[in-house]
């Protein structure tokens, strides 16, 4: 398989493509600076802006044909919404959500042409569930899952498979993003969130980006395909509990595991 990793520099990408390469996959590592790329074991190593035109159609030109995209390209930022830069909302969609949709447009009428592909879009915990100071990532990653539910669709039909990927808290996370408007009366509600991943994981702490590689490779070498895959115990408790419960008795469980009473 020819696997297309957006987003490959660091953390999760680059994980994904030492897994994927591991199991021989040709892998073309892409990233907006190229010079991440480095030391990731890949076929073909990319300069990709997944929010710019000319630099998709520049990369798929020299990707080759691709068998499996997985769209991994994104930023997190964070802060109460009432303080939210619009601006870094309309960067987090045009990243996480609208680069996505680019990329699947660019590959799919090659996969649609072949008869097969897969598409992997990694999504979060926070693409079902919001958390507080956390709504611009969430609101991307929620539009994110809403595409990939009419591709699992639309593109079905042509044997092309569409595959949510849902990380819980992973080490290392992303890189590191401003956090916007903390100042009081939100910062009381910032110490009480911050160091939820300590909570919900305990002494273990926050399993290696690895976990997602190996399920990425699971979810496209499985011979029992499904939509959405949890990576984490913190992601498949958090989503299990969410499916199960009403709002209320949700909000409840959260704020007790956590201890807030903001």
């Amino acid at each position: 398989m020819r696997v297309l990793i957006t987003g490959a520099g660091r953390a999760i990408g680059a994980a994904t493509a030492a897994v994927l390469h591991s199991r021989g996959c040709e892998v073309v590592a892409t990233a907006r600076d190229v010079g991440l790329l480095g030391d990731v074991p890949a076929a073909l190593r990319l300069e990709l802006d997944v929010t710019d035109d000319g630099s998709v159609a520049a990369c798929m030109a020299a990707a080759g044909e691709i068998d499996v995209l997985v769209n991994n390209a994104a930023i997190a930022e964070a802060g109460p919404l009432e303080r939210y830069p619009l601006d870094r909302l309309r960067a987090a969609l045009e990243t996480n959500t609208i680069g996505a949709l680019r990329m699947v447009q660019a590959v799919t009428p090659g996969m649609r042409d072949r008869g097969r592909g897969v598409i992997v879009n990694v999504s979060s915990v926070n693409g079902r569930v919001s958390a507080p100071l956390e709504g611009a990532y969430a609101a991307s990653k929620f539009a994110l899952e809403a595409l990939s539910e009419s591709l699992h669709f639309e593109l079905g039909h042509f044997g092309i498979r569409t595959v949510i990927v849902e990380p819980g808290y992973i080490a290392p996370g992303m890189k590191q993003s401003p956090r916007w408007g903390l100042e009081a009366p939100y910062d009381e509600l910032a110490d009480q969130w911050w160091g939820a991943d300590s909570k919900l994981l305990g002494e273990d702490g926050r399993p290696g980006p690895e976990i997602v590689g190996e399920a990425i490779w699971d979810a496209i070498t499985t011979d029992s395909p499904r939509l959405r895959w949890p990576v984490g115990a913190d992601a498949e408790m958090i989503l299990a509990a969410r499916a199960q419960l009403d709002d209320e008795s949700f909000e409840a469980a959260m704020r007790s595991t956590l201890g807030m009473d903001w």
